[in-house]
């Protein structure tokens, strides 16, 4: 063969982005090479053994089931991205996340309804209690606004044991408010000592004080990070973006996901300094490994509590504020 030959078939390997592909129930994973969307979606097809009468098939990422079709988005993901391809009239969903707290929490899969969310919700705390700790504040909000009968007859409990654990979702709801709460009024106060040491420069160096104000504001600027892409939903990023304390609306598998990021990638989807984000991120993993004390806690207790696997429905301890 010509050296032309192999030169051009390096030069179209080099283009060709590495992807792995499986059907929604299938374990079988198939390993495909690809350099657009459009030859991965024909490439899956065949692997994959798609009829062309279910065709065209959707790509989705397999960790969230985020739909892939814009080619840019493509070429961004990294080697060894795993899809799942659908075809027809297939809605993705996802039994289990490559998380580290999947063995604590079942995910919540896609669904049409919120009526099949709120029993989706219901069955995790069927399974056990303490998942209440690792939910997000929508979901816990969630489970509050469901009609004490619907939920009693979904859990097969009275409903005097429903009130108390809507009591207890409240509770808890009503916890992160306070702390989110604290920590607004610890900023403001933070941020009124800053602007007195200000004040008292300014008045101490009239001249110089200025300067070195610019100096800081330029330094802050060229620090701005460039373009990066990132794995948040747009969902979680506008939590991020807009909420106090966000880490303490987000459930744990969602604080697990921004702690993987890249600290610099972070700062510019959401349009922060990389201190800010690296700022964001310690507090989500304090949050995170908050909540998973708390529950290995409850476990602990569980095991040396008569050998019962879950807690009983009437004993749920309300927590109690930490002083």
């Amino acid at each position: 063969k010509s050296p032309w030959g192999t030169a051009e078939r390096q030069l179209m390997a080099a283009r060709l982005k590495r992807c792995v592909v499986r059907r929604r129930d299938g374990p079988e994973q198939h390993g495909v090479a690809a350099s657009c969307l459009r030859e991965l979606r024909d490439k899956a097809c065949g692997v994959l053994a798609i009829d062309k009468a279910r065709e065209p098939i959707t790509l989705v990422l397999a960790d969230d089931g985020t739909i892939v079709d814009d080619e840019d988005y493509f070429l961004c993901l990294p080697p060894n991205t795993k899809f799942v391809a659908l075809a027809k009239d297939e809605k993705w969903s996802s039994k289990s996340l490559d998380s580290g707290t999947s063995w604590l929490s079942e995910s919540v899969d896609e669904v049409d309804s919120a009526a099949e969310k709120w029993k989706q919700l219901a069955r995790q705390l069927k399974d056990d209690l303490s998942n209440i700790i690792l939910m997000s504040e929508e979901d816990l909000q969630v489970l509050i606004d469901v009609p004490r009968s619907d939920l009693a007859e979904e859990l097969a409990q009275s409903e005097t044991k429903v009130q108390v654990l809507q009591d207890t979702l409240q509770q808890v709801l009503d916890r992160r408010e306070e702390e989110r709460q604290s920590r607004q009024l610890l900023e403001l106060y933070l941020e009124a000592l800053k602007t007195e040491d200000s004040i008292l420069s300014k008045v101490a160096e009239p001249e110089a004080a200025p300067r070195k104000e610019m100096d800081v504001v330029d330094t802050a600027t060229s620090s701005t990070d460039t373009s990066a892409t990132t794995a948040l939903s747009d969902q979680v990023l506008a939590a991020l973006k807009e909420k106090r304390a966000p880490e303490l609306c987000l459930d744990s598998q969602d604080l697990e996901l921004v702690l993987k990021e890249d600290a610099a990638a972070l700062a510019s989807a959401l349009g922060w300094d990389k201190q800010k984000a690296g700022a964001l991120q310690e507090a989500c993993d304090q949050e995170l490994s908050k909540r998973l004390k708390q529950v290995q806690t409850l476990h602990s207790l569980r095991s040396t509590s008569k050998g019962k696997k879950t807690l009983p429905w009437g004993d749920w301890p309300s927590a109690k504020r930490k002083k």
